[in-house]
């Protein structure tokens, strides 16, 4: 006796989570995790062989760009991904992305000079955009919200793999292997995910009848691309206020703008601009802005503070982020366990809001006399609180949305998580340069000061034990007050997530026990049997 299953008008699949047996739903999320690793995994390894890349391929002015062009491509491409996901199936779009990212890998490690090394990055996060919005999309369609929280220690698991092992696993292979396994290294991943997602991954297949928006995409890329831009190169490659700055200001809005016109008119918008209408989707995208912004720009300087002030190594650099990771890791399986057994979740986004704000208040607090371990503390806080919302804001937005949807609703949080990204690193970045320069001038002069700052607050920890004991005491507090200033104002952009987590409305997850009594009935009546 066999039976026929189909798949709902919005493309649910009622039975799909149900059906599985555990062994293989973990088969398939063991797939997604490791696509979801080749990602997140591939700046954190890169970013330790940039050194020797430069010494290689030189193009040091161009460095930047390396960076800039994987980091475009991917935002420009997430949403953009999400709805090709919902118009044409999610599992071959998927795949595709896998195959453009391992290509965009081998040819970023055959890369002769800078400038064809800056355009395969480009192809690579071309790839990757997709991969974070597929992993998401298909785990939203694979097990209900109610059921997912379960799975939220995997995915925090990854990120902290991740942070941790990049840097390490990078200078490995670049001292060991050379700099170009630092791409190729992805190529075996990629093809263990591909085997995998291929062999055990089953999802109904789709033919949308509509055209792809192309004037909406079009504009909503140069929207992002603008936006990017200008948080990548401003206070850096240019001035705030300088004409090439407020030109990409000026053309993300109009961009956008125009976007936001194309989208009420077009039939099937590439952003449907219906799921904003929903209040949580909307508040959970403002909370995933700003845990973007705290998460990246902490990273960031955070390091540096262990280095510079504290006397850290910096070939251990994940390590230093030890304390905050596992922190979060283990927050986020709690929290997860928590919403799969009572289905609330609001009060785990309050509470991680107000740890993040506490948090950030306790690191701003350090000086130069802040041991590791009281500093190790902080984080710990800090990593509470993310581990509260990561995971939670990408599953209240994906239950906000009708199934038809997924896709563009993964993408949307993931987008804005990511441009909170680079609004973190760049705000908090000319914050940080601008604390430094003025500690600087007031403990060495104006003339010693601007020249020990010229070109930003950069200075290379290896050198500082090589420079006179009264620059180096001059660099520690510069330092130490720049990342004051930076968690300070850090904290009160905080305070907007957490009053933002207030007005949250507790909306029950799919896939309860009472909702799945009613679906397996529903479709046990619906479903034909054949004999």
């Amino acid at each position: 006796m066999g039976m026929s299953r189909t798949a709902t008008p919005t493309g649910e699949i009622p039975d799909q989570a149900a059906g599985k047996k555990p062994a293989s739903v973990r088969m398939v999320l063991f797939a997604l995790m490791i696509a979801m690793l080749l990602a997140m995994l591939d700046n954190m390894i890169v970013g330790t062989a940039m050194p020797t890349i430069v010494g290689e391929l030189g193009g040091l002015s161009h460095l930047s760009w390396v960076v800039t062009a994987y980091t475009l491509a991917t935002a420009a491409s997430t949403p953009i991904w999400g709805k090709l996901g919902d118009m044409y199936g999610r599992k071959g779009v998927f795949l595709t992305s896998i195959v453009i990212f391992l290509i965009g890998s081998a040819l970023s490690g055959m890369a002769q000079d800078m400038g064809q090394l800056i355009g395969f990055r480009a192809v690579q996060g071309l790839g990757a955009g997709g991969l974070m919005v597929g992993v998401m999309a298909i785990i939203g369609d694979l097990i209900p919200p109610r059921e997912r929280g379960k799975y939220q220690g995997m995915m925090a698991g990854v990120m902290a793999v991740a942070m941790i092992g990049g840097p390490l696993v990078g200078g490995t292979i670049t001292d060991h292997l050379g700099w170009r396994w630092s791409f190729y290294i992805n190529l075996p991943l990629g093809a263990i995910a591909l085997v995998m997602i291929t062999a055990v991954l089953h999802l109904p297949k789709k033919r949308s009848q509509t055209r792809i928006d192309y004037a909406g995409a079009a504009l909503l890329t140069v929207g992002i691309t603008s936006l990017v831009l200008l948080t990548t190169w401003g206070g850096t490659q240019y001035e705030w206020l300088s004409k090439q700055i407020v030109g990409l200001g000026v053309l993300a809005v109009v961009a956008l703008v125009a976007f936001v016109l194309v989208e009420r008119k077009v039939s099937d918008p590439v952003l449907p601009l219906r799921i904003f209408r929903n209040g949580n989707f909307s508040l959970v995208t403002v909370i995933g802005f700003l845990v973007g912004f705290v998460m990246f720009g902490s990273m960031t300087f955070l390091p540096l503070y262990q280095q510079s002030v504290q006397g850290a190594s910096a070939t251990n650099s994940g390590l230093l982020l030890l304390p905050m990771l596992l922190s979060m890791m283990a927050v986020s399986l709690f929290a997860g366990r928590i919403t799969t057994t009572t289905g609330k979740y609001k009060i785990f986004v309050t509470v991680g809001g107000g740890l993040i704000t506490a948090g950030l208040v306790l690191l701003s607090l350090m000086d130069t006399t802040t041991t590791r371990f009281t500093s190790g503390l902080y984080m710990a806080v800090l990593g509470a609180g993310m581990g509260f919302l990561m995971q939670t804001t990408m599953l209240i937005a994906q239950n906000s949305v009708e199934m038809r949807d997924m896709g563009v609703g993964s993408s949307s949080a993931t987008l804005f998580r990511t441009i909170g990204g680079s609004f973190g690193v760049a705000i908090m970045g000319a914050v940080f340069s601008n604390q430094v320069k003025t500690t600087m001038i007031e403990k060495l002069g104006p003339v010693a000061g601007e020249k020990m700052t010229t070109g930003g607050a950069q200075m290379d920890p290896k050198t500082l034990p090589s420079l006179p004991a009264a620059v180096k005491d001059a660099y520690a507090h510069a330092v130490s007050s720049g990342t004051h200033q930076v968690f300070f104002w850090g904290a009160l952009i905080s305070v907007i997530g957490f009053a933002a987590a207030w007005f949250l409305k507790e909306v029950p997850l799919r896939g309860g026990p009472a909702a799945d009594t009613a679906k397996a009935a529903e479709a046990a009546e619906a479903e034909p049997v054949a004999v």
